[in-house]
């Protein structure tokens, strides 16, 4: 049955097994043999078609990283502001939902990012993308342009670990959490002043 599969059928199973593997074990403790194992291929197989481990990684990482951000800047490409601020939180949770291997893969450290501490540097790498997004509406609404990025990882930060309990929990539904995460962004959100300071002015 293996050897009927196309040239592009073997790849995107691969992909498929290797997101598996990675969400459950990370990284480090994901092998090739296992991968091949649970393909039911051989070895020369992965090698053949990613070069390796890092290779078949790295694939996998670009395509979960290239839809979530499409889907958050889908979702934020029109609407009212608060509209989009729920539309952002309500398309990243239904991520979380319904491709839970794809989010425990961002959501593990990606390879040399020991010590770095914080979030995995994977989100921190899709925050630095939604932040290009926010850079433009924060431009057209006439807000300072460089505070995009402090606002994106607020947001990417927020929902990811939201997400990461939810996944645990597995209620309330993810559009009652989004309400409560919007809710909370939201009252600082409209009233967010042009140039924040400290009360105390420190």
């Amino acid at each position: 049955m293996s050897s009927r599969l196309t040239a592009a059928q073997r790849r995107a199973q691969l992909i498929a097994v290797g997101r598996q593997v990675f969400a459950e074990r990370g990284y480090e403790a994901t092998t090739v043999e296992e991968v091949a194992e649970r393909a039911k291929v051989s070895k020369p197989i992965i090698y053949d078609h990613f070069g390796g481990k890092e290779g078949l990684y790295a694939v996998i990482v670009d395509r979960e990283m290239d839809y979530v951000a499409r889907r958050i800047t889908e979702s934020i490409s029109s609407g009212s502001p608060r509209q989009r601020v729920e539309a952002a939180a309500l398309a990243f949770l239904h991520y979380v939902k319904d491709h839970p291997d794809g989010f425990a893969v961002l959501s593990k450290d990606a390879p040399g990012s020991a010590g770095r501490g914080g979030m995995s540097s994977l989100l921190n790498d899709l925050a630095e993308r939604v932040a290009e997004v926010f850079t433009t509406a924060f431009k057209e609404a006439g807000y300072e342009p460089k505070a995009a990025p402090i606002y994106a990882h607020a947001l990417i930060g927020m929902v990811t670990f939201v997400g990461q309990w939810w996944t645990e929990a597995r209620k309330p539904s993810v559009e009652e959490v989004a309400n409560h995460i919007v809710a909370l962004a939201w009252m600082g959100l409209r009233h967010l002043p042009k140039k924040p300071a400290l009360t105390s002015g420190r």
